[in-house]
Parts: C-alpha cells; sequence; structure tokens
C-alpha cells in the first residue's frame, strides 16, 4: 500500500470516530440538535473527504503518465454544503447549523493534524545526526 492510500485510510478511520461519538453523544445526552448537526455535517464532510481523495489519486495517476487531468470537483463539494445549509435552516429544530457547519469543516481539520503527526513522525531525527 502506497504512503498517500495509508493516510487516506487513517484520516477516513479518524472521521468515523468522530461520527461514532457524535451518534453516541446524539443518543445519549438532551443535545439532540447539536448532534444531529454535527452527525449531518460528519456525514456530509466524510464524503466530500471521500471525493477529494479520489480525485487526487486519479489526478495523481494521470500526473504520473503525463495526461491532461480535470479539476479536484470543489462544485460538488460546494454543493453538499449548500445542502447542509439550506437543511439546516428549514429545520432549525432539529438541526443546529453552526454545528453542522463544525461537522462540515472537521475533515480539512483532520487532514492537517494527520499531516503535522506524520510529518512530525517522519522527519525526527536524533541530535547530531
Amino acid at each position: 500500500m502506497t504512503d498517500y492510500a495509508t493516510m487516506a485510510n487513517r484520516q477516513r478511520k479518524w472521521m468515523l470516530y468522530a461520527l461514532a461519538i457524535s451518534f453516541a453523544g446524539w443518543g445519549l445526552t438532551d443535545y439532540k440538535p447539536v448532534f444531529a448537526g454535527l452527525i449531518l455535517g460528519l456525514l456530509v464532510g466524510l464524503f466530500n473527504l471521500f471525493l477529494l481523495q479520489k480525485r487526487v489519486d486519479v489526478i495523481g495517476e494521470k500526473a504520473a503518465n503525463n495526461q491532461a487531468a480535470k479539476s479536484f470537483g470543489m462544485l460538488s463539494r460546494f454543493a453538499a454544503a449548500i445542502l447542509i445549509v439550506v437543511l439546516a435552516t428549514r429545520f432549525p429544530e432539529h438541526i443546529n447549523l453552526f454545528a453542522a457547519i463544525a461537522g462540515l469543516m472537521t475533515p480539512y481539520l483532520v487532514i492537517m493534524i494527520d499531516f503535522i503527526f506524520h510529518h512530525k513522525e517522519t522527519t525526527t531525527t536524533k541530535r547530531g545526526e
């Protein structure tokens, strides 16, 4: 498995952990609209992360073969974000808008944190070497 595939699997795993914690919070607490918004945002964020990872993989293969590649599909990710906002504003008693937006932004936070830890792990050397 390549380093990129390992990284993509690790990021999806962390997103699924966050989703499981959100489902537990929705089921066990009285903050159902907050956790419902978080779950909705995390689901769409996980979908967007999956799309982004697949398109990066395709673009990387095309670049290795000196072929032209399409864009990263920003329009579909924006459309998913707009859908979340529409649902949260249509049903504010069931879905918290701010929690949904926080859930939507979580994959990008996961990517940054994963990069920091992976970069730290691969570049640490002993003093004097």
